[in-house]
């Protein structure tokens, strides 16, 4: 009796192990696809715009203030990312960061500046969703201080 209660405890914790495990890693199995990892990434708030491997920064406010959120990838709306089966027809929206003026609020026609800290890409803005209408383009390691096409009014955005 005390082996095969013994074998049950161990059963169990193996299993509970394995879930816990399992679900710590739910989180990295999806940022291996793009929207996603905008979504899900560490990247995109818990390190600053200057530290952060995603190289493309939105602000809430101008002159790089307020609110900021690190893009990584491409985003066909910033209203609608999905991240798996279930999302829904809207999908989750890209929000920016907490902390500073606009925090939690969707970066969809929200953002005022911006910032492209990659070495070799140009980022585009669109005014509108699918990488269409007006757009602002910022240059390999350039900055906008105040969007000009796109200010407040942004809804996709491309490396190119």
């Amino acid at each position: 009796m005390k082996n095969s209660n013994r074998n049950i405890r161990l059963a169990i914790c193996g299993a509970v192990g394995a879930a816990v495990i399992g679900g710590m890693g739910a989180p990295a199995a999806y940022a291996g696809s793009n929207e996603e990892s905008n979504l899900l990434s560490m990247e995109t708030c818990y390190k600053t715009p200057g530290n952060s491997t995603f190289k493309f920064h939105i602000f809430y406010n101008s002159g790089h203030t307020g609110a900021f959120r690190n893009i990584g990838y491409s985003v066909y709306d910033f209203g609608h990312v999905y991240i798996g089966v279930g999302d829904g027809p809207s999908g989750n929206p890209l929000r920016f960061c907490p902390g500073g003026t606009g925090a939690g609020k969707s970066v969809k026609n929200n953002a005022a500046s911006a910032s492209n800290a990659h070495s070799k890409y140009s980022a585009t803005m669109y005014f509108n969703s699918g990488y269409k209408g007006a757009s602002d383009r910022l240059g390999a390691g350039s900055f906008m201080s105040r969007l000009k096409n796109t200010y407040n009014n942004n809804a996709s955005f491309r490396w190119s």
